[in-house]
């Protein structure tokens, strides 16, 4: 009965009962575009001023779900079933730690949770001052993620515990993941309580915020990193932020249409998956072995005041960069055939999906490649000047470089 409601809720929203696969995507679902366009507009207007206008936006959508979860769940815990549905939340099975995919889920899932990896923190961050106490920063929202995802937990596990009572089933027959579970099973357990319309429109507040601030960022990361290296574009960041965000909006198209949810499938199984994970997995051995965690240390000790304890430059040097080899390894031997329940993805989907991925993975030798035949010198200084900072670069030419001393890679 729950999955028979799930599918007609889903051929009634996004009709993708008229799609027969990613090959057949057919025409954009008009009353989705016109919300999309909403939301673009929104955007353009929160960004077209840097964090003049931003800064100012995200006092309403950082606050918002905080707001909205601790209703959703006052009224959540006083629901039957709702116990069960948390001790299935807090229940460990410790045998799950042996399986590498749910390792490479969670470092997946805290990289887009706290935006990692996709140069958010780093164009934020650009903004500060020099002296700001970025190590105060750092353990605050790493610590503000964690207690947010543990804390929402108790609120979507509350509403699972009372469909499943209701339902008369276990909770893994109406858990689920993905969207499914946002826009399917907790608006279908929210339209089943009294004044199921006030906690229906708090809670869609809630994922248009939280929709709006993930993508004020990632959009935020592109147009600062750009502008910072295009005078031009700087010059003309109102124009430039409006054709981000159109760009934008075309690829959002191919989401909502008919069968946009296999298009979604693909960019959310492929996108940010292995990628963000190699890209982390560089800018942890770029910066701790060849810059150097001693170094780096230094100019942290230069902006705060003191140096980093012996534990952080021990996981900056060794813990971080080994586990995420690990987890990228194992995220590319542990691929599956892309399914979306019982739609099996043809090959070259899976094709495209890599080739999605290895996108943003491919620019780093492919660059590396570029700046070591595009500098001068021997082959010896030519690695040089690639693996030493531009302002020592002077260095290279006096044949004082410091990447070549056992001294640089034993230091932390």
């Amino acid at each position: 009965m729950v999955l028979l409601w799930h599918h007609a809720k889903r051929r009634e929203v996004l009709h993708f009962h008229e799609s027969q696969g990613i090959h057949d995507l057919k025409e954009p679902r008009w009353q989705l575009t016109l919300c999309l366009v909403v939301v673009v507009f929104i955007l353009y207007f929160s960004l077209w001023k840097g964090v003049k206008s931003s800064g100012k936006v995200v006092y309403i959508t950082a606050t918002m779900p905080y707001i909205v979860l601790l209703v959703l769940l006052i009224r959540g815990i006083t629901l039957p079933g709702a116990l069960n549905g948390i001790r299935a939340y807090l229940h460990i099975d410790l045998k799950k730690l042996n399986s590498p995919e749910v390792w490479i889920e969670a470092a997946t899932q805290i990289f887009y949770s706290l935006g990692a990896g996709f140069g958010v923190l780093i164009a934020f961050a650009s903004y500060n001052k020099f002296e700001n106490n970025c190590y105060r920063d750092a353990i605050l929202t790493s610590t503000i993620n964690c207690v947010t995802s543990f804390f929402s937990g108790f609120a979507i596990f509350s509403v699972l515990g009372y469909m499943a009572h209701e339902h008369g089933v276990s909770i893994k027959e109406v858990a689920t993941e993905g969207a499914g579970l946002v826009f399917i099973i907790y608006p279908e357990a929210i339209s089943t309580l009294p004044g199921s319309t006030f906690f229906a429109i708090f809670f869609f507040i809630m994922l248009l915020t939280l929709g709006i601030d993930s993508s004020m960022g990632g959009m935020e990361a592109v147009i600062t990193g750009l502008t910072d290296d295009f005078k031009i574009l700087r010059r003309n960041r109102k124009l430039f932020t409006f054709v981000t965000a159109f760009g934008t909006f075309l690829v959002a198209l191919l989401c909502i249409t008919k069968g946009g949810i296999y298009v979604f499938t693909l960019l959310d199984t492929y996108a940010a998956g292995t990628s963000i994970l190699f890209g982390v997995l560089v800018e942890a051995v770029g910066v701790s072995w060849f810059y150097g965690v001693d170094r780096f240390s230094e100019d942290i000790e230069r902006m705060m005041g003191f140096k980093p304890g012996l534990y952080w430059r021990l996981c900056w040097k060794f813990v971080s960069p080994v586990f995420l080899l690990v987890v990228v390894i194992a995220s590319i031997l542990t691929t599956r055939e892309l399914k979306y329940d019982n739609y099996i993805f043809p090959y070259w989907a899976n094709l495209v999906g890599w080739g999605i991925a290895m996108s943003s993975m491919i620019f780093v030798p492919l660059y590396a490649i570029y700046k070591f035949l595009s500098l001068p010198g021997t082959f010896k200084q030519r690695i040089a000047y690639c693996i030493t900072p531009e302002h020592e670069h002077h260095l290279v030419a006096e044949g004082n470089v410091r990447q070549f001393k056992l001294k640089h890679w034993l230091a932390i």
